[in-house]
């Protein structure tokens, strides 16, 4: 799958769980950059991505994601197999 078209999904998937009419993602975009990101909207992102791209990310990873660009990579990884 194309970074594209994650991302695309992703500014939608951003924009239902932050209710929020428009947000800019980069791929260096952290909860820093987004007021509404807290921990427990992280929970919602994090669910609301796994629906979407019908994946589950490993609680390792979960943890260890710094910013948008490391969940496409993950998720362009799981797209692979």
């Amino acid at each position: 799958m194309e970074k594209e078209v994650i991302m695309q999904r992703l500014i939608q998937i951003f924009k239902d769980v932050f209710d929020l009419d428009d947000v800019v993602l980069t791929p260096d975009t952290t909860a820093d950059d987004i007021e509404e990101w807290d921990s427990l909207e992280h929970i919602n992102l994090i669910s609301a991505v796994e629906s979407s791209f019908k994946m589950k990310f490993k609680m390792k990873e979960i943890s260890t994601m710094k910013n948008v660009g490391e969940m496409i990579s993950i998720i362009q990884e799981r797209a692979k197999r």
